[in-house]
C-alpha cells in the first residue's frame, strides 16, 4: 500500500514552492498522486520531477480577473510588461500587489512568472473576502453562483431586476456584520452584482452600502466555473490582506516586484471615480502615496505604478511630473474604462511611474 506525503511535505522534501508542488501534480508531472478532499496527497516515494521550465507556460490555463472593475489593467498589460523589472522570476521571486483591485496584473504575473511568495492587498474587505473564498472553498462557491446564474437568467427583465434589488438588499444587510459564517454567501453575492449591475461597477455610499443600479445585460456570464477554477489554483500560497497599502511593507524586499494601481486622479469633475470604498481617494491621499512609493524605490524594491496623465485636460498639470519627479516616468496609451458616453472612450495617455 502507497504512503504519501502532503504538498507542503514535498515543497519542503524536494526544495521548492508549495506552489510548485501543486503546479506538478496539476500537469500530472507526478505519477500516482491522488486528490484527497480538495488536498494532493503524493507518494512519499516520489521523485521530483526534472525541472523543465521555461519563464512563459503557454500550455497552462491562464487565470483572468473574475469581476469587472473600475480602472481595470486588462487593456494596458501589453504596455506595462515592457516595465516589468528584468530578471522577474529569475533573481526577483517576490510579487506584491497592495491595491489589487481586479489583479489583471496579479493574474499576469502568475500566469507568466514563478514567485516564490505573493502577497496581495485592497482596503476592499469583500473583495479581498472573495478572493479567499475562491481560493479556499470554490467548490461551493461554484454551487452557489450556479443556482444565482440559473435563477437570475430564468427570469424576464422585470423579475430579473427584482431579483437584482432583493439580492442587492442581501448583500448589504450581510457585509453590515461580515463573518466567516456568511463568507460565502457574501463571496456569491459580490460576484453576482458586479456581473448583473451597470457597467460592472463597484460603488459605495457614504454608509458603506453598495449602491449600484441593475445593468441591462441579456445573458450574463455570473457563474465562470472554468476561470474561478484556474483562479483558485493560481492563488492557493498567495497572501491576503486586507486593509491600507502600507500593510504590505515589511513584506517588501530589494528582490521585490511591487505594482500599485491606485484610483486615478480624475481628469475632470465627470470623471471623478473613487467610492470603491467609504473613504475617499484625494489629492491628499495621492501625495501621501506617492511618498511611500518614494520610499520603497529608495530601499532597492522594483516599484511600478500607474495614475492618470493630467495632461490629457490640461498642458500645465504637472501635479504628478513634480509629485515622482526622482523617479522615471512614462507616457502610454490607453483607451477610457469608465465613461458612460461612448465618444468618451477615445485613446489617452496614462502614466507608469518606474522606481527602477
Amino acid at each position: 500500500m502507497l504512503a504519501y506525503m502532503t504538498a507542503n511535505d514535498a515543497a519542503e522534501k524536494w526544495g521548492i514552492s508549495r506552489r510548485r508542488v501543486i503546479t506538478l501534480c496539476n500537469e500530472s508531472r507526478i505519477p500516482d498522486v491522488a486528490m484527497l478532499g480538495n488536498m494532493w496527497i503524493i507518494p512519499i516515494e516520489a521523485v521530483k520531477p526534472v525541472d523543465g521550465r521555461t519563464t512563459r507556460y503557454e500550455k497552462r490555463a491562464a487565470a483572468k480577473p473574475f469581476v469587472k472593475w473600475a480602472g481595470g489593467k486588462g487593456k494596458l498589460l501589453t504596455e506595462l510588461r515592457k516595465f516589468y523589472p528584468p530578471k522577474l522570476g529569475t533573481e526577483i521571486r517576490k510579487y506584491c500587489e497592495p491595491m489589487v483591485g481586479a489583479g489583471a496584473v496579479l493574474f499576469d504575473i502568475l500566469n507568466t512568472y514563478e514567485m516564490d511568495e505573493v502577497m496581495i492587498c485592497d482596503s476592499n474587505e469583500e473583495l479581498i473576502n472573495t478572493f479567499a473564498v475562491i481560493r479556499d472553498n470554490v467548490d461551493n462557491l461554484i454551487d452557489v453562483l450556479s443556482d444565482l446564474e440559473h435563477e437570475h437568467l430564468r427570469k424576464d427583465d422585470d423579475g430579473r431586476r427584482e431579483y437584482y434589488y432583493e439580492k442587492r438588499e442581501l448583500f448589504n444587510e450581510l457585509i453590515k456584520k461580515p463573518a466567516k459564517a456568511n463568507s460565502l454567501q457574501r463571496a456569491a453575492l459580490f460576484i453576482y452584482l458586479n456581473r448583473t449591475c451597470f457597467n460592472g461597477l463597484y460603488r459605495v455610499n457614504r454608509q458603506g452600502l453598495f449602491n449600484v443600479p441593475v445593468g441591462a445585460y441579456k445573458k450574463p456570464l455570473i457563474c465562470d466555473e472554468d476561470n474561478l477554477r484556474t483562479v483558485s489554483d493560481k492563488i492557493q500560497d498567495v497572501q491576503l490582506v486586507t486593509g491600507d497599502y502600507k500593510q504590505v511593507n515589511d513584506f517588501v524586499d530589494e528582490n521585490t516586484f511591487v505594482y500599485f494601481d491606485p484610483p486615478y486622479r480624475p481628469l475632470s469633475k465627470t470623471s471623478d471615480f473613487t467610492a470603491y470604498n467609504v473613504d475617499g481617494f484625494g489629492d491628499k491621499e495621492q501625495i501621501e502615496l506617492a511618498e511611500f512609493i518614494k520610499e520603497l524605490a529608495a530601499r532597492g524594491v522594483k516599484v511600478l505604478a500607474s495614475n492618470s496623465d493630467p495632461k490629457n485636460v490640461d498642458e500645465e498639470d504637472n501635479f504628478f511630473d513634480d509629485l515622482y519627479s526622482p523617479l522615471n516616468i512614462y507616457r502610454v496609451h490607453a483607451s477610457r474604462a469608465i465613461n458612460s458616453k461612448g465618444k468618451g472612450r477615445g485613446k489617452i495617455s496614462e502614466l507608469v511611474i518606474s522606481g527602477f
